[in-house]
């Protein structure tokens, strides 16, 4: 009899995980606005990105909650504005460094998947900070491949600075780079899938491209199909981002074959706008239209995505019109994995479940902020369509984001009383934030060190 029971309640435990979607958080680097098939590229053919978005609830106003990298990650890993806790910078490559990375004292997206009864994977780039403390395996996942810093070459054995040629890492021991990086962070995230499909737990993983950030690098076989391309960088870039929709395309292959698509929650989003490097390169790369601005900016090129939400079983494909952000992943996941009572009482994403179903008709987000460079930098808030820019010191400019989605119109002196309103609540958020904790490092210079708390 008790064999029975111990059989029974075994039956009932695995029952109450398979109910349990998978996730995955899929992260491109540096993607132009405009650079995917679903986006409306007639340049760059996408068609395995394409077939996910067809899917997907396609947000069309979906943010990441910063216009550079790590931020933008250190606010996915915690639902929180980063600023909040000082993460507002790139950490620089210096593993004796305590401070540079996601503070310890925040709790992370993976940690609470665990508590949810989820094996946790990530791969590829994490860019959270160098020091042993920060490393994936000691912020909530269980697995961990991928490289450590903010970038890395693609090809094995290439040149470039010390961190981009780090050995990969995998769950803390170094790796050797066997083919270009991009299709080796797809084969061992399919290999993630395939391997915990038989598992009675759901899992999480985190998958988070380089591609297609610099260096520019593709395999030939992506650059012969571009030949017709003569700015030799926008061709480099459109194969990067082929050979990345390949790898996305392994992976949800792999999803396919072992029959979990239908239970699969899937995002995808860009860390930020795709860059502008005219004056380096001699040419703009990437597409970013109809945006104005790009990376590191907090005009909608900086922080506005591509943007993602598919959930076959739960979720009927469109499109969603109302600003979503990043921040929204954390809490969404754990509501779809029965787990909203885990969710932190501090997070500033939402579950975005009851809106995108239609349960909940109004927007999920009253107001949207974004800063750069700390208090006294560039800000940004969203209310409505209603979008301010304050750059520095300079007059706060207000832009109707329903009709102007190319930010050209300045309608500050029209609206004083909304120019008004929205510089106070920036003044308002600034009161829940902190100074940079630390800084990003210069280009061309040596980062500076931090002393050790």
């Amino acid at each position: 009899m008790r064999h029975l029971l111990f059989l029974a309640s075994l039956l009932l435990t695995a029952s109450a995980f398979a109910a349990k979607p998978n996730v995955l958080l899929i992260i491109a680097d540096d993607l132009g606005y405009h650079d995917l098939g679903f986006q409306g590229s007639k340049e760059i053919p996408t068609p395995n990105l394409d077939k996910l978005a067809a899917q997907s609830l396609v947000c069309t106003n979906g943010y990441v909650s910063h216009p550079f990298c790590s931020p933008t990650r250190a606010g996915i890993m915690t639902g929180r504005y980063q600023q909040r806790f000082g993460h507002e910078n790139n950490p620089a490559w210096l593993p004796q460094d305590t401070v540079a990375g996601l503070p310890l004292t925040e709790t992370t997206f993976p940690q609470l998947m665990q508590k949810a009864g989820y094996t946790t994977g990530a791969v590829g780039k994490w860019h959270l900070g160098a020091h042993p403390q920060f490393h994936p395996n000691k912020r909530g996942f269980d697995e961990y491949f991928g490289a450590l810093g903010g970038g890395h070459m693609y090809f094995p054995g290439t040149g470039g600075g010390a961190e981009y040629n780090i050995p990969l890492n995998r769950n803390g021991k170094d790796e050797a780079q066997t083919k270009y990086l991009t299709e080796q962070f797809g084969d061992e995230a399919s290999s993630f899938v395939e391997r915990h499909a038989a598992e009675a737990k759901p899992w999480m993983l985190y998958l988070a491209f380089n591609a297609p950030h610099t260096p520019l690098q593709a395999p030939q076989k992506w650059l012969d199909k571009f030949s017709q391309i003569t700015d030799k960088n926008r061709q480099t870039y459109a194969a990067m981002v082929c050979a990345m929709d390949e790898a996305v395309g392994s992976v949800l292959a792999k999803l396919d074959a072992t029959k979990q698509r239908e239970n699969t929650l899937i995002y995808f989003v860009s860390d930020n706008g795709g860059p502008n490097l005219q004056a380096k390169s001699g040419s703009n790369f990437t597409d970013n239209s109809p945006l104005r601005g790009a990376k590191g900016m907090v005009y909608e090129g900086g922080m506005r995505v591509p943007f993602l939400v598919s959930w076959p079983a739960k979720i009927k494909p469109g499109k969603y019109d109302l600003p979503v952000i990043a921040l929204d992943f954390l809490p969404t996941s754990l509501a779809a994995a029965e787990s909203a009572d885990l969710t932190p009482k501090n997070l500033d994403g939402v579950n975005l479940l009851p809106f995108l179903s239609g349960e909940k008709t109004r927007a999920p987000h009253d107001t949207l902020f974004w800063r750069s460079g700390g208090p006294g930098g560039n800000n940004a808030v969203r209310r409505g369509s209603l979008k301010l820019v304050r750059l520095g010191k300079a007059e706060p400019e207000l832009y109707d984001l329903a009709t102007d989605i190319g930010e050209s119109k300045n309608l500050a002196a029209e609206k004083p009383e909304v120019v008004k309103e929205l510089v106070s609540a920036i003044a308002e958020w600034e009161k829940g934030t902190i100074a940079p904790i630390f800084e990003s490092p210069r280009a061309g210079k040596p980062a500076a060190k931090k002393k050790k708390k």
